[in-house]
């Protein structure tokens, strides 16, 4: 069926019903759960256990959980993905990461939750992932170029077993998908501890779901193709500028998953705000100033594209299939949220 469909409308045009069917998923399940890196860094670097990193942990055991299980059952072959296959910087996981989490405590979120949060009225938001696409798209083909270039050909490691986190460790998918199992579990019971509302719970794990959906659409797809297929699943700053650029320098738009992705996932977090009237009109104002928040985005846009990834294309995709530079990269944004978040909080120093 799926072949014949391709036949049909083309590798693209599927691509970008799949990216937009996923993009659907996450943006509503980001939304009512209010997923986010940031808020689940905050909760920590302040001494707690709290429901956003809760939320955090159910989304992304879930995402591994499923993209395991998939692997194990033979559904899926993440081996020809770009984070497993191609040359990684582990020097561009660990400055861009370090670069991602300080951005995205001065911007109150990720890319993802930006993207989300624009969907339900927030004009901060919208102005902040604005200037975050641009300056990714910079330091993806322009200006900026040049320098991502060299910090991240200071630390390289080989495509292939090398950028795997399992073969590493000597870990099998049978028993990551084990031990996300009993992760998720745990953090199943840390948000019940917290209060955490249960169709809050459930929308993370759609969260993690749609990670996995990505990954075997693309899969599927590319296995169904007479032409070259990347897999791929949710990330966030590569698309963006993609559509971005495709919107303000071309007739046509290109087809393919990242496309349908943004879109769906501003249509998806918009109607879930509207269904659950948490839709409203946000401004900069005293306790929002702008150029902090600018200055977040600037951060963000580079270190992504140094990284390989945002919060979620590193953070849960590449984290999904134990890419290792996806783990240094997010392991580096906890640590440039967490630190951020404590010297901004100082007594002598507040930021808002």
């Amino acid at each position: 069926m799926l072949e014949n469909l391709i036949e049909t409308y083309g590798e693209g045009a599927i691509l970008m019903a799949l990216g937009g069917l996923v993009g659907v998923l996450f943006g509503a399940t980001a939304q009512h759960s209010r997923f986010c890196l940031r808020a689940a860094t905050v909760e920590v670097a302040e001494g707690k256990l709290g429901p956003r990193l809760s939320i955090w942990l159910i989304a992304f055991s879930a995402g591994v959980l499923a993209v395991q299980t998939l692997i194990v059952l033979g559904w899926l072959d993440v081996s020809q993905s770009r984070q497993l296959a191609t040359t990684g910087s582990m020097s561009g996981a660990i400055i861009g990461g370090l670069m991602f989490g300080v951005g995205m405590i001065l911007a109150r979120g990720c890319a993802s939750r930006l993207l989300v949060l624009s969907a339900t009225g927030n004009l901060r938001a919208i102005v902040t992932g604005l200037v975050l696409t641009l300056v990714a798209q910079s330091a993806l083909r322009g200006a900026l170029a040049p320098a991502r270039e060299q910090l991240a050909s200071l630390w390289v490691v080989p495509g292939g077993a090398m950028r795997s986190l399992l073969w590493q460790t000597g870990l099998t998918s049978s028993l990551a998908a084990l031990i996300a199992a009993v992760a998720l579990g745990a953090a199943l019971v840390l948000s019940h501890r917290q209060n955490v509302k249960t169709s809050h719970a459930v929308a993370a794990v759609g969260v993690g779901l749609a990670v996995a959906l990505g990954w075997l659409g693309t899969y599927a797809v590319a296995m169904n193709s007479f032409e070259v297929v990347a897999i791929s699943s949710v990330t966030f700053t590569g698309p963006s500028t993609d559509t971005l650029m495709g919107l303000v320098n071309s007739t046509e738009l290109p087809l393919g998953f990242g496309i349908g992705l943004v879109p769906g996932v501003f249509l998806g977090a918009g109607a879930m705000a509207l269904a659950t009237k948490e839709a409203r009109i946000q401004r900069f104002g005293p306790d929002s100033p702008m150029e902090v928040y600018l200055v977040g985005a600037a951060l963000m846009g580079f270190g992504s594209m140094l990284a390989g990834g945002c919060a979620v294309g590193a953070g849960m995709s590449g984290g999904a299939i134990f890419a290792l530079t996806a783990w240094v990269a997010v392991g580096a944004m906890w640590v440039g949220a967490m630190v951020t978040q404590r010297v901004l909080h100082r007594p002598s120093l507040v930021i808002a």
